[in-house]
Formats: structure tokens, C-alpha cells, sequence
């Protein structure tokens, strides 16, 4: 696992705007989990959960993760990525989120991310907009990409 890049004051995160914050670990996308995200979201398509089908049916011959199993990593690949000591965290949605490549059984992703804005707000937190995108190894174009925005009070 990474050594995720401190930031424990505003100013040091003021000073990450516009850099890049690097990347988490790859992580094998794999059926249990696939089928465990299908399960907890009762989204049991077989392009998704239906293995044997998958290899025969699929134009990609095997099963492939939920678009949103991809992007619901973005909060476990950010702790690798940044440690924002913070003493709360709110997660008050995504933008511009794409989809753009399946991500296979069997394949290995990984997340970069960069901290695009930062603002201060009165109440003492502060809301970063931060873009992701999600790289599947060995795949020059990514699974996903968009931007997740997220207030910390520090």
C-alpha cells in the first residue's frame, strides 16, 4: 500500500491545487466481488454475475463489473492516495462522471487522483473537488473518470 501524501492544515492542501496526488494500489477486480456488489444492490444482470453465460453470450467473454462497483473504490483508493486528518468527512456527491471501458473479471485497477479546487467555507471546513480516474492495467483507456467532491473539516 501507498504512503498517502499528509495533509493536516488548509494551507498545505491550498498548496496541492492543480497537483497531481498520485495513485493507489492495483486491485484485482474479481467475480466474489462482483457478485457481492450485485448483491448488495440487487443488480444481478448476467453480464455482471453469470459467468457461463458471460463466456459465451458476452462480447467480451467473460462477466464485467457494475459501472458503479468501479467508482464505489474511489473512497478505499483515496485513503491510499491522500490523508486528510480531518476530524469529519461529508461526501456530498460526483460530477462528470464517465464510464468508458468495462472492467473485466480478472482485471487489475488502480485510481489516480488530483486536487482540481479547493474552497473555504464559513463554517470552518472546506470543500475540495477532487478528479479521479480509474486505470485498468495494461488498457490505455481508463474504466471511469470524474470528479468526487468532498467537504473536510480539519
Amino acid at each position: 500500500m501507498p504512503n498517502p501524501r499528509l495533509v493536516d492544515s488548509i494551507e498545505t492542501a491550498e498548496s496541492l491545487i492543480g497537483k497531481d496526488l498520485g495513485a493507489a494500489d492495483w486491485l484485482e477486480i474479481t467475480q466474489e466481488r462482483i457478485d457481492m456488489f450485485g448483491e448488495a444492490t440487487n443488480d444481478k444482470q448476467w453480464i455482471h454475475c453469470d459467468p457461463v453465460r458471460a463466456k459465451t453470450e458476452s462480447p467480451y467473454g467473460t462477466t464485467i463489473a457494475h459501472g458503479h462497483l468501479t467508482m464505489s473504490l474511489a473512497p478505499f483508493m483515496l485513503q491510499q492516495i491522500v490523508d486528510f486528518r480531518a476530524k469529519m468527512l461529508v461526501n456530498p456527491g460526483v460530477e462528470r462522471v464517465r464510464l468508458r471501458t468495462p472492467v473485466k473479471c480478472g482485471d487489475r485497477i488502480r485510481m489516480h487522483a488530483m486536487l482540481k479546487n479547493l474552497r473555504r467555507l464559513p463554517d470552518g471546513g472546506v470543500r475540495a473537488t477532487i478528479g479521479i480516474k480509474f486505470e485498468i492495467e495494461g488498457q490505455e483507456r481508463p474504466a471511469a473518470f470524474g470528479d468526487v467532491l468532498l467537504v473536510y473539516f480539519l
